[in-house]
């Protein structure tokens, strides 16, 4: 279909101040964080932002009859190009539709739009002495709808889980323009057991099985306290060990970071005055709950560190807490500092490994960067085998360009090797697909089925997850 019957069809859906068909808005819409989307070109031929579930329909069923790609947006702050156009045709912009419709705080849940940012949900939340757990990097900028869309966890998901845990139930249009309630079409239930769970199909499904226009999540009471403890290690083979003797002791901390020598010089260079110590690792442990148990467990975690030879501080002061956590939330911005003349690139930075193999995970990463003469920062999740590497380059260098590109294969393929995943919580989109094969086996085709069941004609989100395309 021509550009000009293309806008046209889609004025009659949408308030024409909410197209955008000219070439420029078009190209802001080409790109997410990942350095696949800068290499590439995934340019829409329209852009629409639907503030209705009727007018996400009208578009799905124009979109499904005339064959026209569309892939669903939120605030395009993901590292896959999961939200990028790999084919053209509509990118749907969901980002705008922000509203929190209800907190429904007798039944511990909320009803929330797409496109609430995260940190606002949990600012609306916290008037009612409520949060929504899962706490992406990226709070400040990520929507609920594509948290759901790629299941998002963060730093906290080692106590309280991933974005999936808290979903009871989505309104979804299908992309024949169908709409569906899953979780149960009236119901407000914590618990549900009734039929196929279709709420677990659609969550980390990356948009590629229909769009998501309203989110029933459960939320949790605040706890009433908080506590950080920094553990030094003058050997990283230490730290997993000393994370897995916390666990033996019956304590489960609601976050626990790894910051290795590479993260720690970057985060002295880009923030001197955070002077962390020079040491091979460095585990942040955070722990909540009423004062008392914090308290006991934080004390308790400092008496493990200790036997495990590290140097430890823990801190219930809010100050001293900031400034403890400040090292581990600059780190992907201090990465570059390691190599003035290069870039951070967001390629091979979310592997996920067993917990028993994070060391090994570590080293073997640490030597593929300097085999391919890269800059490599590691850092991450330890407390449930997520690590994030942060790979630096000149990425107007061909010959770093293709040396990137095979260490980031080498990252995926080890991780996999490792009894791991090429991503924890970032999500598969175009730069993991080539190894779905690899990590799912004869799975992948029952996910194809699905995939061909919901979306026979193939107009959503194509490009993504399902390898070949």
């Amino acid at each position: 279909m021509d550009s000009a019957a293309l806008l046209k069809a889609m004025k009659k859906i949408v308030d024409p101040d909410r197209i955008l068909h000219n070439e420029l808005e078009r190209r802001l819409y080409s790109y997410d964080s990942s350095f696949l989307s800068v290499r590439g070109r995934y340019c829409p031929d329209i852009v629409v932002l639907p503030r209705s579930t009727a007018e996400v329909s009208g578009i799905m069923a124009f979109a499904c009859k005339n064959g026209i790609p569309v892939t669903p947006r939120g605030a395009g702050s993901g590292e896959t190009c999961g939200c990028v156009p790999a084919r053209g045709g509509i990118v749907m912009d969901l980002s705008g539709w922000d509203t929190v419709e209800e907190v429904d705080v007798p039944n511990m849940q909320a009803l929330v739009r797409p496109g609430v940012v995260h940190s606002r949900l949990n600012e609306h939340l916290a008037r009612f002495g409520l949060f929504f757990p899962p706490d992406p990097g990226s709070t400040r900028m990520c929507t609920l709808g594509g948290m759901v869309a790629n299941n998002s966890s963060g730093m906290r998901a080692v106590k309280y889980g991933t974005t999936e845990q808290y979903i009871l139930g989505l309104e979804v249009v299908l992309p024949d323009g169908e709409v569906i309630v899953t979780g149960g079409q009236n119901c407000r239930s914590l618990k549900n057991a009734s039929g196929i769970n279709l709420t677990k199909i659609f969550v980390g499904s990356e948009g590629t099985l229909g769009v998501i226009t309203l989110i029933r999540l459960r939320v949790w009471p605040r706890p009433r306290a908080r506590g950080i403890a920094m553990a030094c290690f003058d050997r990283l083979e230490q730290a997993p060990e000393a994370v897995l003797d916390v666990y033996r002791a019956g304590i489960l901390p609601s976050g626990i970071e790894i910051l290795d020598q590479s993260a720690i010089a970057a985060v002295n260079l880009y923030r001197p005055e955070t002077n962390l110590p020079p040491v091979e690792a460095i585990l942040l442990f955070e722990v909540d709950g009423n004062p008392a148990s914090v308290e006991w467990e934080g004390r308790e975690i400092e008496e493990i560190m200790k036997k495990n030879g590290a140097a430890v501080e823990w801190s219930t002061d809010p100050q001293r807490m900031a400034a403890l956590w400040q090292g581990r939330s600059v780190v992907a911005a201090a990465a570059a500092r390691l190599r003035p003349d290069g870039t951070r690139v967001f390629a091979g930075e979310d592997v996920c490994v067993p917990l028993g193999r994070v060391a090994e995970a570590l080293r073997k990463i640490k030597d593929l960067g300097r085999q391919y003469d890269i800059v490599v920062v590691a850092y991450g999740h330890i407390g449930d085998g997520n690590i994030h590497t942060a790979l630096v380059i000149d990425p107007d260098n061909p010959d770093e360009v293709a040396r990137l590109d095979r260490l980031v294969d080498e990252i995926h393929r080890l991780a996999i090797d490792l009894g791991g995943t090429t991503t924890g919580e970032h999500g598969v989109g175009m730069v993991r697909s080539a190894y779905s094969p690899l990590e799912h086996g004869n799975a992948l085709e029952t996910m194809r089925r699905i995939k061909e069941a919901l979306d026979p004609r193939g107009v959503m989100n194509p490009g993504k997850i399902y390898h070949p395309w």
